[in-house]
């Protein structure tokens, strides 16, 4: 705890850190401001109604940053930017070009990737605040709206999802950490007192052994993260030597750490985002006069609500997204080359395509440990909330893992400043 209090002490001594710091926390401030700013001709009373004990709404209201809680102008979130960055990373996949300008042209390259990213957020944000708007207005939640009205409403939650993503931006430039995820951090972290009240009023003394076992399960739950997010695999790195007129170079040996998670949050994010399109979607075609649509979309939407189909998929996107994510940020390849221009090796292993292999083969079985440990954690809740019938559950363990991890991320970018502030 002294140590905690003395890391808090050094950082706001940095003069820059500090500045940092105060900065992320009034974009932070202004975020939650703009949450409160509803847009026009909304019921508020069925609104309530149908917030109230709906997972869909809940994941969703988690996914935009506690922005639909009053259908805020924010009430998208970053949501359709971290669509167009997993259509963009899909890309990479089938397009040599974005993966050379992604992986090969440096800085310059990523710069001109992540401005493709933002140019596709904006008609993403356009189709999704439309296709939310009529259906908010077929449930009755929003009164009948002018077409002007209409078009004024999709404009100004769209400018406001790019504004989050701009304030995101912002964030990870200047200040410290991810901004997209504190972005969805804040949201969650600011819906705890209103969670706490609830749970205080409709307190029951029968419902002891649940809050016990959900305040167990939640350490647990915490305890796992730090422990897997903080796990490396170390590879051990021989440098050569070279002598050069009387002095002889290299020699040494050291390792390079391969985490257990190298994707950190981005798979749950990811998968809660392709979760929530269909059910987006397909509620929204329910409400379409043909009854054909309505009788595959009630099937489709039965099929989704369903707790354990819903875990199954959910399980199998966040290990294939800690998959996906892992292949595109960590190229074993490039690894390979800069290690041989530099004069290291891999003991036992020959430099070039073969040390390319063995770190291939590496992490990809430590990925294994890490995508079936993220997926069972996520699915953990849900399987309780398939057992117990108790629906805040499953969205209070997907907030708490995506909680956790973003403080994990924000410790280690506050210690990298603190050791750079120490040399």
């Amino acid at each position: 705890m002294n140590a905690f209090f003395q890391k808090i002490k050094l950082m706001f001594q940095d003069r820059l850190l500090r500045r940092k710091v105060l900065f992320m926390a009034g974009l932070l401030v202004l975020f939650r401001l703009l949450a409160t700013i509803p847009i026009p001709g909304v019921d508020v009373a069925r609104l309530n109604a149908l917030l109230s004990g709906n997972q869909f709404f809940g994941l969703l209201d988690i996914f935009s940053g506690g922005g639909l809680g009053n259908l805020s102008i924010v009430m998208l979130g970053v949501g359709p930017y971290i669509t167009s960055s997993i259509i963009m990373q899909l890309a990479t996949m089938m397009s040599p070009k974005l993966k050379a300008l992604y992986h090969e042209e440096g800085e310059a390259g990523r710069l001109k990737f992540a401005q493709y990213s933002r140019l596709l957020s904006v008609p993403l944000a356009l189709l999704q605040s439309f296709g939310f708007l009529l259906l908010l207005q077929k449930q009755g939640v929003l009164i009948d709206l002018t077409f002007f009205e209409q078009l004024v409403n999709v404009f100004v939650i769209t400018g406001g999802s790019i504004l989050l993503m701009w304030l995101g931006e912002l964030m990870t430039e200047f200040g410290v950490g991810n901004g997209v995820s504190m972005i969805i951090f804040a949201g969650i972290v600011s819906q705890i007192p209103t969670v706490l009240s609830q749970t205080i009023i409709t307190f029951e003394v029968s419902q002891i052994p649940m809050y016990i076992g959900f305040i167990i399960a939640s350490i647990a739950i915490v305890i796992g993260v730090v422990i897997v997010t903080e796990a490396e695999r170390p590879i051990p790195i021989t440098y050569a030597k070279r002598i050069r007129g009387n002095k002889v170079y290299g020699g040494v040996s050291t390792y390079l750490p391969l985490r257990v998670n190298q994707a950190g949050v981005i798979p749950i994010i990811f998968a809660l985002s392709i979760l929530l399109f269909p059910q987006l979607i397909f509620n929204f075609l329910s409400t379409i006069g043909n009854p054909l649509v309505q009788q595959i979309s009630s099937f489709v939407l039965r099929l989704i609500s369903n707790s354990w189909f819903y875990a199954g998929a959910y399980f199998l996107l966040v290990f294939l997204f800690t998959y996906f994510y892992t292949a595109v940020t960590f190229d074993p390849d490039s690894i390979s080359t800069n290690l041989q221009k530099s004069g290291a090796f891999i003991p036992g292993v020959r430099p070039g395509q073969s040390t390319a292999d063995y770190i291939s083969k590496v992490l990809t079985r430590i990925t294994l440990v890490g995508a079936l440990f993220l997926g069972a954690i996520a699915v953990l809740p849900l399987a309780v909330q398939g057992i117990t019938g108790i629906q805040s559950l499953a969205i209070g363990g997907t907030a708490l893992l995506i909680v956790v991890s973003v403080v994990l991320d924000l410790v280690k970018k506050v210690d990298a400043q603190l050791s750079m502030r120490e040399y």
